[in-house]
C-alpha cells in the first residue's frame, strides 16, 4: 500500500485530470456534434440504459453503456461522449454508493478515455464531421477505427483502474490483468466488433439501422451476460465438487490411517488386496469403472474394524459376543462408506465380501451370482493375502500351499472360476510388490480419486457443469 503523500499526489492529480478533460472536450466542441438530435439522444439513452443493465460478473462488469459511448466518440465527437460518459460514471457511483476515493477513481476514468477513443479515431481517420472524410466513413477502413477505438477505450479504462488499485491497495498490475482484463476480453472484442458494424452501419444506411440495431445490442448483451455467468457458476461448482469429493476420500483416508496406528497390518493387507483385486478385475475383462470399484473395495473392505475395541482387534481370547461384533464389519463398513456420493458399489462389495457362493456366508446368505462380482473378487484376494503374508492367523503359508487351500475351497466358499482365473495370474505375475504405508499411499492416489469424484457423470440428472 503507497504511502499517505502519494496517495494524496494522486487524488490531486486525479482532480486535475478530469478538469482538464471536461476543459479539452469543450473547446473541441462544436454545433454538429450535437447533430442530428435523434441520434445524440439515442446514443444518450442507450449510454444510460446500458449502465442501468450492467451485469456483475467475475472480474468486471459487463455493460452495453460503453459500446453506446464509442458510437458516440466516433459518430458525434468528443463532447457528447463525454458528457454520456460522465452521466454514466455519476448514475453507477451513485447506485451503488461508492466512497469519494471511488468516486473520484470513477470520474477521471469515464473522462479520460472518451478523449483518448477520439484521438485515435482522428489519427485515423480525421474529423467525422468533414465534408471531405464523408467517403472515408462509408467504408470498411471505418468500421475497423470503430473497432480500435473500442479496444483502446478498454485498455485506457482497465490501466487508470488498475493503477488506482496499485496505489489504494498495492494490488499488481499483472494479478490485476489476470483477474479483472484477461476474463473479459472475450467479450470486449465481440463488443468492439459490434460498434464498429453499428458505425458503418449507421453511416450507410442511416438512424433506422441505428435504431433497429438496438434490440440487436441488448439481446447481445444478454447472451454474453448470460454465457459468462453460466462459466462462472461452473468453476464455482467444479470448486465446490472437488472440495467435497477432497472431505469425502480425506474421511476415509482418516479412517484408514487411524485403523493403521491401531493395527498396522491392516493397511499393509488392504494395499496387497486392493492390487491384486485390480489386477484380477483386468485379467477378467472388467471395465475401467468396474476395475475402480473392485480396487476401492480391495483398499477399503476392513474398514469396519475402525468400529472394534483393542481387544477385538488384538484378541487373546473372543467371546459370543466379540464374534458377533467381527461379523457385523461387513454391514459397518458398507455403511460408512455408502454416505460418499457415488460409493454405492463400492459399499455393496464391502457389505457382502464374506458371502459364500455356497450361501453359507454372512450377511444375508446370498448364493453364487447373487453375490457381487467385486465381493467374490475380493474375498479371494483377501484370504490368499491372508494365508501368504500376514501372521494373524498364524505363520503365514508358501503361496503353492495357499493355491491348495483356494482350491478346496472353490465352489463353497470361493467362485471356482474366478479361482483358477486368480490362480493362473499369481502363477504367471509377481503380485506382492511393496505393500508398506507408501503403498497404500499409492493405492489410494488421493488427488486422481478427488479428480474422478468431482466429475460429473454422464446422463445423470443435478451434474450439469
Amino acid at each position: 500500500m503507497s504511502p499517505p503523500v502519494i496517495k494524496r499526489t494522486v487524488c490531486i492529480a486525479e482532480i486535475l485530470a478530469v478538469a482538464a478533460s471536461i476543459a479539452c472536450a469543450t473547446s473541441l466542441s462544436r454545433p454538429q456534434q450535437w447533430h442530428p438530435l435523434l441520434l445524440v439522444a439515442l446514443l444518450g439513452v442507450l449510454a444510460l440504459i446500458g449502465d442501468r443493465l450492467s451485469s456483475a460478473i467475475a472480474g468486471g462488469v459487463l455493460s452495453t453503456s460503453h459500446t453506446a459511448i464509442v458510437l458516440a466518440i466516433c459518430l458525434l465527437g468528443p463532447a457528447p461522449a463525454l458528457v454520456f460518459s460522465l452521466a454514466v460514471a455519476v448514475m453507477t457511483s451513485s447506485a451503488r454508493r461508492l466512497c469519494p476515493r471511488d468516486w473520484l477513481t470513477n470520474l477521471v476514468t469515464f473522462s479520460l478515455y472518451p478523449l483518448a477513443g477520439w484521438l485515435v479515431l482522428y489519427f485515423a481517420i480525421g474529423d467525422v464531421h468533414s465534408v471531405a472524410d464523408r467517403a472515408v466513413i462509408s467504408g470498411i477502413g471505418f468500421g475497423v477505427a470503430v473497432f480500435a477505438v473500442s479496444i483502446v477505450t478498454i485498455a485506457v479504462n482497465f490501466t487508470l483502474v488498475a493503477f488506482d488499485d496499485s496505489v489504494e491497495e498495492g494490488r499488481s498490475f499483472i494479478r490485476h490483468a489476470r483477474e479483472s482484463f484477461i476474463p473479459l476480453m472475450p467479450a470486449h472484442l465481440a463488443a468492439g466488433l459490434l460498434a464498429g458494424l453499428l458505425a458503418v452501419a449507421y453511416t450507410n444506411l442511416g438512424l433506422s439501422a441505428l435504431v433497429a440495431a438496438i434490440l440487436v445490442i441488448l439481446v447481445f448483451h444478454y447472451l454474453t451476460t448470460a454465457l459468462l455467468r453460466s462459466e462462472e457458476r461452473a468453476d464455482q461448482l467444479e470448486a465446490r465438487s472437488i472440495h467435497l469429493a477432497g472431505l469425502q476420500v480425506g474421511v476415509l483416508t482418516m479412517l484408514m490411517d487411524a485403523l493403521a496406528l491401531r493395527d498396522r497390518t491392516t493397511s499393509l493387507h488392504a494395499t496387497a488386496v486392493a492390487r491384486s483385486a485390480r489386477a484380477l478385475a483386468i485379467e477378467l475383462g472388467c471395465d475401467e469403472t468396474e476395475q475402480d470399484v473392485i480396487h476401492t473395495a480391495g483398499l477399503l473392505h476392513d474398514i469396519g474394524k475402525f468400529t472394534w475395541s483393542d481387544r477385538v482387534l488384538h484378541p487373546t481370547e473372543l467371546t459370543d459376543e466379540d464374534w458377533a461384533v467381527i461379523r457385523r464389519h461387513p454391514q459397518d463398513g458398507a455403511t460408512l462408506v455408502g454416505k460418499l456420493d457415488g460409493y454405492g458399489d463400492v459399499a455393496d462389495a464391502i457389505l457382502y465380501h464374506h458371502e459364500r457362493v455356497d450361501g453359507g456366508g454372512y450377511p444375508a446368505g446370498l448364493i453364487g451370482n447373487e453375490i457381487p462380482l467385486a465381493s467374490r473378487i475380493v474375498a479371494i484376494c483377501s484370504t490368499y493375502d491372508t494365508m501368504t503374508a500376514r501372521s494373524t492367523y498364524g505363520d503365514p503359508l508358501p503361496p503353492q500351499d495357499a493355491i491348495i487351500e483356494l482350491r478346496k475351497s472353490a465352489g463353497g466358499q470361493f467362485d471356482a472360476e474366478l479361482v483358477e482365473t486368480f490362480v493362473g495370474m499369481i502363477e504367471r505375475e509377481d503380485l506382492e510388490g511393496d505393500s508398506g504405508e507408501s503403498g497404500y499411499e499409492s493405492e489410494i492416489n488421493f488427488s486422481e480419486r478427488v479428480r474422478r469424484m468431482a466429475a460429473p457423470v454422464p446422463g445423470r440428472a443435478g451434474d450439469g457443469r
